[in-house]
C-alpha cells in the first residue's frame, strides 16, 4: 500500500537537497504544487453550532473599524464562544483526569497521513448510526490495514447539513432539555476499543457533534479514546472532497492552557 510521507519529513529532505545541475535548492513551494490543500473547518460565526445546552454561542464584538484619531484605518475585535463548538478539538482531558491538555499535545499527534472511512451510506438511513468494527474490516478489505500513525476521519454524510441545527443534531431546541432528542451518528464504542487495541492511531475526526452518537449517555468512545490520550476531532468540514487516502491533515487548535479542547484549524493536503 503506498503511504504518504508526511509533508514535513519531505520538507526536511526538498529544501536540504539540489538536483544535479541545479544551483537551487528545491522549495517548499516546489513540493506543494504537486497538491491542493483543502480547508476542512467551518468558519466561527453567529450561526457557529454549539451543544444545545451552552449557555452562549460564538460572539464577536466590534472594538474598533474604521477611520482611527491618527488619520489611519484600523479594526480589531473581541471574541467569546465555549471551548467545544464548530471544528473543534477534544483534548485527553476532556474524558480523562490525567489525559493531555489542549496545549500538552504533541504537534506529531495533531497531524498524519489520513485514512477516510466512509458510512455515509448507512447513515442515511439510520440517525443513530453507529460505526462498527465491520465499516473498518470492510474499509481495509478493500485498501490494506490501516497504517500505523494514521489520522482516521469517519465520514457519515451529516457535514451537508451544518450549520442547520434541526438536521445536524436532529433537534433545534435549546437549553438542557433538548439534549435527549439529540439524533446523529457516531463511532461505536466497541469499534474505539478495536482500534485502540489493534491499530496504532494519531487521532479520530468525524463530521458530526460528536464522536459518540446523540443518544449516548456514557459518551464510551470519548472516554476509550481519550484515555489513551487519542485526540479526537468534531465538525469536521469536507469529508466528502477528502480521498480515501493518501491525504495529510493538519490540525492545530487553540493552544488554551489547561484547555480541554478549543477551536480547531484543519487542513489537508491533497495530491493532485
Amino acid at each position: 500500500m503506498k503511504i504518504l510521507i508526511p509533508a514535513f519529513l519531505l520538507l526536511a529532505v526538498s529544501c536540504s537537497t539540489q538536483e544535479p545541475g541545479n544551483d537551487q535548492p528545491a522549495t517548499p513551494d516546489a513540493f506543494f504544487a504537486g497538491g491542493t490543500w483543502l480547508d476542512m473547518t467551518y468558519s466561527f460565526s453567529a450561526s457557529t453550532l454549539y451543544w444545545p445546552n451552552n449557555k452562549i454561542g460564538f460572539e464577536l464584538d466590534t472594538m474598533s473599524h474604521g477611520i482611527s484619531p491618527g488619520g489611519y484605518f484600523y479594526a480589531s475585535n473581541q471574541f467569546c464562544a465555549p471551548e467545544h463548538g464548530g471544528t473543534h478539538l477534544d483534548a485527553p482531558i476532556h474524558f480523562a483526569e490525567n489525559g493531555f491538555t489542549s496545549d500538552q499535545i504533541p504537534l506529531t499527534s495533531l497531524m498524519g497521513s489520513a485514512v477516510v472511512v466512509d458510512v455515509s451510506a448507512n447513515a442515511a438511513q439510520n440517525r443513530d448510526y453507529l460505526a462498527g468494527v465491520a465499516d473498518f474490516e470492510a474499509w481495509e478489505a478493500g485498501n490494506g490495514q490501516i497504517p500505523d500513525n494514521a489520522v482516521v476521519l469517519i465520514r457519515t454524510g451529516y457535514g451537508k447539513f451544518y450549520p442547520d441545527p434541526l438536521t445536524y443534531f436532529g433537534t433545534d431546541k435549546k437549553g438542557e432539555e433538548a439534549v435527549a432528542d439529540l439524533h446523529f451518528p457516531g463511532l461505536d464504542p466497541a469499534a474505539a476499543e478495536w482500534m485502540v487495541a489493534n491499530r496504532k492511531i494519531k487521532a479520530v475526526g468525524l463530521d458530526t457533534p460528536s464522536i459518540d452518537y446523540g443518544q449516548s449517555t456514557d459518551f464510551k468512545s470519548h472516554q476509550i479514546l481519550l484515555g489513551k490520550n487519542i485526540p479526537v476531532f468534531e465538525n469536521v468540514a469536507r469529508l466528502d472532497q477528502l480521498p480515501v487516502k493518501g491525504s495529510f491533515v493538519i490540525a492545530l487548535p487553540m493552544k488554551i492552557e489547561g484547555g480541554s479542547g478549543g477551536p480547531l484549524r484543519l487542513i489537508a493536503w491533497v495530491a493532485n
